[in-house]
């Protein structure tokens, strides 16, 4: 297999590794703060990512790419976790879901901007129609809205478009896991302070659920799927690529109707059907 296709391989493992997050926060910040799941999360991603670059003696990152993993791990291990966290508590995970839908874009733009690339103008066209495809979507299923969830879920769609698009710049120079690895690392003394203080003053009322969620939140959200993620936007191009995020709210919905009990409807399969055309197309117009 070629470099491109093994880029798309690896982004599609990721986004199935992202497309719990969502349904996995809304079950843990029923029983954690927002604030201690963010940093709870980040603190456990950091020690196994430390493990890594220790086992495997990486050597460390040059001056001019310390500023790019602290902006990495200001956006995607804290900005986004816990914007979402905070959004989760007032709107449903079938509801942020939507907004899901506009990341492609989001990553795209800042593909542009930080990693010089250049889409087709179709390129636009059918990632815009995949976004609205997926919003139109979500809205239809009668999810429920809130002014300030809904804020909070826009600032996290540009945050963390930012920090994608920045760390598969760096994942061509230090290779995928080593980005997140290193971003994860740097964050770690601030994230291990704050779960300290954060700590609930009891465990007594955590569900068995709640902490399941926040050890998937922590291993596969925030260091596994990045892993095949960087990599994929590495290999394959961050416009082309970050398409693939397209999918991730119809999986996430899934997860909600199986594990939330959040209503979807059939529907989804076939909008699904017009989701996969756009990826299919938009792969097509990717680079001039």
């Amino acid at each position: 297999m070629n470099k491109t296709t093994n880029g798309w391989i690896n982004g599609f493992l990721g986004v199935l590794f992202f497309s719990g997050s969502l349904p996995a926060t809304r079950l843990a910040v029923m029983d954690f703060d927002p604030l201690f799941l963010t940093v709870c999360r980040a603190a456990i991603a950091g020690v196994l990512a430390g493990g890594l670059l220790l086992i495997f003696r990486q050597q460390r990152p040059v001056r001019n790419e310390i500023l790019p993993l602290m902006l990495v791990a200001l956006c995607v291990v804290v900005g986004f976790p816990l914007l979402t966290a905070l959004a989760l508590q007032y709107v449903t995970s079938a509801h942020a879901i939507i907004y899901i839908g506009l990341l492609p874009l989001s990553t795209a733009i800042f593909g542009v901007l930080r990693g010089g690339e250049r889409p087709q103008p179709i390129f636009w066209v059918l990632s815009t129609l995949g976004s609205c495809l997926v919003a139109g979507f979500a809205l239809a299923n009668g999810a429920t809205s809130s002014p300030i969830g809904d804020g909070l879920m826009l600032a996290s769609i540009i945050v963390c478009g930012y920090g994608y698009a920045e760390g598969a710049r760096l994942s061509r120079r230090l290779g995928g896991w080593q980005v997140i690895s290193w971003a994860l690392f740097i964050s770690l003394p601030v994230m291990l302070l704050l779960s300290l203080d954060q700590m609930p003053p009891s465990w007594d009322h955590i569900h068995a659920s709640s902490f399941l969620s926040l050890a998937y939140v922590s291993l596969f959200s925030m260091l596994i799927g990045f892993v095949f993620w960087y990599r994929g936007l590495a290999q394959g191009g961050i416009a082309a690529v970050s398409q693939l995020q397209l999918l991730q709210p119809f999986f996430g919905l899934l997860l909600s109707a199986l594990v939330l009990h959040e209503s979807i409807g059939w529907p989804i399969f076939f909008v699904n059907m017009g989701v996969v055309l756009c990826v299919a197309f938009a792969k097509r117009f990717a680079s001039k």
